[in-house]
């Protein structure tokens, strides 16, 4: 069943949730593998869940879409219960999954009008063409399976999850294994697919993906949401110095660098200066006002600041690669 424009534009405004979540728990014997998930999604955001393998990121997104049944807790997808409606709820919804078993000798266009089929969906030459449009496989919609690299395998099974055209597209993982050039020109499609009106929720453990793609991100180990936020809101909320490095041609007073503004630490040795600044901006200018004053180059000058890793770290206290 294809889902119209107008149940869409039902769905309410951008500020409405589409998703909320309300004490999920998950148990696998003793194992509390999702424990007590509380979360809202908005209407046409790209909503990021991140954790290490293990986290419970994988579990929670298989209750939400029906695909596991809860232990305790509600789920609601644009105002329908999954647990009472979960037929309701896969109509207007799209899964990408981790893994996708796909039939390696049927073609492009021949397994996207397939899952057309089987969903009830428009599954005419026309529209299975802008399908395999939307997610840039063009020049192999006559192609096997088979012949598809992994970031073409990725794209399709992003087509598949689109025949019945759903208002929300879970997304687990998209890019993982992927090479840099594919990792992008993913972020590419789903950033489209975005423009066009849809919710898309995504799990991830590459931070610059988060970053770049995500309007909002939960951050979760160990079953829990430890942190929920936009990513540039929960970098600042760190609090964490940036750190301004650069090569000097001669040495610079202690007591000026640490009179800069902003700067809460500085070190100069062997040529090499380091400084840490609770205020990047200021500091930077500051350094390049003070080096042309003393006629000194600042070479290979370079400045890094806190990231969505370090919040993680300073929630968790391990990497978020364990």
């Amino acid at each position: 069943m294809t889902v119209s424009s107008e149940r869409v534009a039902d769905l309410g405004t951008v500020d409405d949730p589409i998703i909320e979540i309300r004490g999920l728990v998950k148990r696998y014997g003793a194992h509390t593998a999702v424990d007590g998930v509380d979360l809202t999604v908005r209407r046409n955001e790209i909503f990021g869940i991140l954790g290490p393998n293990g986290a419970g990121k994988t579990t929670t997104l298989e209750m939400v879409e029906g695909l596991r049944v809860p232990d305790a807790g509600t789920v609601r997808v644009a105002g329908i219960d999954t647990a009472a409606d979960p037929v309701a709820v896969k109509r207007i919804i799209g899964v990408q999954l981790q893994t996708t078993a796909l039939f390696d000798h049927l073609r492009v266009n021949e397994i996207v009008a397939l899952f057309a089929e089987l969903y009830d969906a428009d599954a005419r030459r026309e529209h299975v063409a802008h399908l395999i449009g939307l997610v840039s496989l063009d020049e192999k919609a006559g192609a096997f399976v088979n012949e598809l690299s992994g970031g073409q395998r990725q794209r399709l099974s992003i087509a598949l999850a689109l025949v019945n055209d759903p208002a929300i597209l879970f997304l687990d993982e998209p890019t993982t294994g992927l090479d840099p050039q594919a990792r992008r020109s993913l972020w590419s499609v789903i950033e489209g697919l975005r423009a066009s009106g849809k919710t898309i929720v995504l799990t991830t453990h590459y931070m610059e993906e988060a970053e770049v793609l995500c309007d909002r991100v939960a951050v979760m180990d160990h079953g829990r949401i430890i942190a929920c936020d936009t990513p540039r809101a929960l970098i600042q909320s760190l609090d964490q110095v940036a750190t301004i490095r650069a090569q000097v041609t001669r040495t610079i007073a202690p007591a000026r660098l640490t009179a800069l503004p902003g700067v809460t630490a500085a070190e100069l040795s062997d040529g090499q200066l380091e400084l840490r600044s609770g205020d990047l901006a200021a500091t930077l200018k500051a350094l390049l006002d003070l080096a042309g004053e003393l006629g000194i180059h600042l070479d290979n000058l370079a400045t890094t600041g806190a990231t969505l890793e370090d919040v993680f770290l300073a929630y968790t206290g391990r990497s978020l690669r364990e």
